[in-house]
């Protein structure tokens, strides 16, 4: 009944919900394949090749910088150097996200809970160690992209081949 239950939970959330929310809902409700290493999304290319070289020397022109931040920029979200948004949500925005999350949370904690000694699962299985491999080649992405903008701004390139607000003058 409660597995019933949850399903059910998943399905309204996924019938409600919107692109993000619905992506996050497919992930917790499949957490127990990912936990048996059945289900991996992939690691996007330009991780990858940020985990081979994070500090290579980037090819010349500013052009060339800016398309690699660019890249990284799509996989990773946006770097710590651009200004928030100026629509900010309101607080009934806010509280639907909220909402969701908490939904969400739920979901995934039930989903969690399927597998019992799910630490060594995942151990056994290789989940674990591909987790870490994730976490590696995002690590390595935000280093790359840190290390462009540093070799941009030392070129003399404007964003996104350099931070986008300049550092202060001491």
């Amino acid at each position: 009944m409660k597995r019933t239950a949850s399903c059910l939970l998943a399905l309204a959330l996924c019938a409600c919900a919107s692109s993000k929310t619905g992506n996050e809902v497919a992930d917790a409700a499949t957490t127990p394949l990912a936990d048996l290493n059945l289900v991996r999304a992939e690691i996007p290319p330009p991780l990858v090749a940020a985990l081979k070289g994070p500090y290579r020397a980037p090819e010349a022109g500013c052009e060339a910088v800016a398309a690699e931040v660019l890249q990284l920029e799509a996989v990773l979200g946006a770097d710590l150097d651009v200004p928030p948004s100026a629509a900010r949500p309101s607080l009934i925005e806010r509280a639907g996200q909220g909402a969701n999350d908490a939904a969400v949370g739920a979901l995934r904690n039930t989903a969690e809970g399927v597998i019992p000694f799910r630490g060594w699962v995942r151990k056994l299985t290789g989940a674990e160690r591909y987790s870490r491999e994730v976490a590696a080649a995002i690590a390595a992405g935000s280093v790359r992209r840190s290390y462009l903008k540093g070799v941009g701004q030392a070129r003399g390139c404007a964003a996104p081949a350099a931070p986008a607000v300049p550092a202060p003058r001491s």
